[in-house]
């Protein structure tokens, strides 16, 4: 499916519903995904679905209209973008606690979450004085790119943000707030956490910045830089093309072409934000991924062609160390 005439539709997607009997889904779904080429992570949960996937237009549809066929799903939408490379390797459908980890527990976006504020209105709303514009993603996404006079609350991970609002939020200062993040997962649930905290004014871009960059254009735009996605393209920009960012392959942080110069930047071992922060066991590791990517390149292949499968075993056991490696590294930044 990758040739050179190929476009393929990148779809951010979630919904929360009641979803009990969400195991259920997997296997169709997945079998579906498999059966037309869409590549990409889909989370089920009891509290609904999120996921980005990649495909042809005919094949999204599909697997949207699998989805939309319950009834408990039947709203939900996509923020779309277009890209000549697929941006995901494998087709996956995975079964979680939540599908966005805030680790509060009983918070109900269904029936607590803020106002929506659709794009074409969120430029008015930004211009009012008494709003106080929060970015709720991590730093590192902050920091490649966001709305005019947005409040960093300078968090590593989303678990983060109510230790943000316990220090920096007053109910009684802070009388209307406005929230955004990349597709509008994050503040489903941090606008209803707000609600809950006692906050009543509380505002949500809806379909999040990806859905904003699609239809307000440039020259109306408070948008400012790129936007950080999690797939390989790193980043977008304000047409939804891949933007300028390229990603370490070791720590996974954003990277520019000026980072490359830098002297601990070592191609798919390591960058300027982890070098230093890796065992002896892992720089090898890395090493030898390179290698092989590098080997599977050169004979034409896509980096899990033949050589990848060598070692995608390793991986999968990385993998189950990497979230509280990637935590601790992030504090230790």
């Amino acid at each position: 499916m990758n040739d050179k005439s190929t476009v393929f539709v990148v779809a951010s997607l979630y919904q929360f519903a009641k979803l009990p009997d969400y195991e259920n889904f997997r296997a169709p779904l997945l079998k579906l995904m498999r059966e037309l080429e869409v590549k990409g992570t889909v989370l089920l949960a009891k509290e609904g679905i999120n996921g980005t996937i990649a495909g042809s237009r005919a094949s999204i549809d599909a697997v949207l209209n699998l989805l939309k066929n319950d009834s408990r799903l039947s709203s939900i939408e996509a923020k779309e973008s277009l890209t000549k490379t697929c941006p995901f390797y494998r087709s996956k459908v995975k079964l979680k606690k939540e599908i966005i980890t805030m680790g509060v527990e009983d918070l109900d976006p269904n029936y607590s979450a803020g106002t929506y504020v659709d794009p074409q209105d969120w430029n008015a709303l930004l211009e009012d004085p008494d709003v106080l514009l929060i970015d709720t993603r991590n730093n590192y996404e902050v920091e490649i790119g966001t709305f005019e006079n947005a409040v960093n609350p300078d968090t590593k991970s989303f678990r983060d943000f109510p230790g943000y609002v316990k220090d920096s939020l007053h109910s009684a200062k802070h009388k209307k707030i406005a929230m955004f993040c990349t597709g509008g997962i994050r503040c489903e649930k941090s606008t209803a956490y707000l609600k809950k905290q006692g906050f009543e004014d509380v505002f949500h871009l809806k379909g999040g910045i990806l859905k904003y960059l699609e239809e307000i254009a440039e020259s109306e735009t408070k948008w400012r830089g790129e936007c950080f996605v999690f797939d390989n393209r790193v980043t977008v920009d304000h047409r939804l093309q891949k933007g300028s960012y390229d990603q370490c392959h070791a720590c996974r942080m954003p990277i520019t072409n000026e980072d490359k110069n830098n002297e601990h930047y070592k191609k798919g071992v390591s960058c300027h934000y982890c070098f230093g922060k890796r065992t002896p066991k892992q720089i090898e590791s890395y090493s030898e991924r390179e290698r092989q990517i590098e080997y599977a390149q050169k004979r034409g292949e896509d980096h899990i062609g033949q050589p990848m499968q060598l070692t995608i075993q390793g991986r999968r056991k990385e993998k189950l160390k990497y979230k509280e490696q990637q935590r601790d590294f992030e504090k230790s930044k």
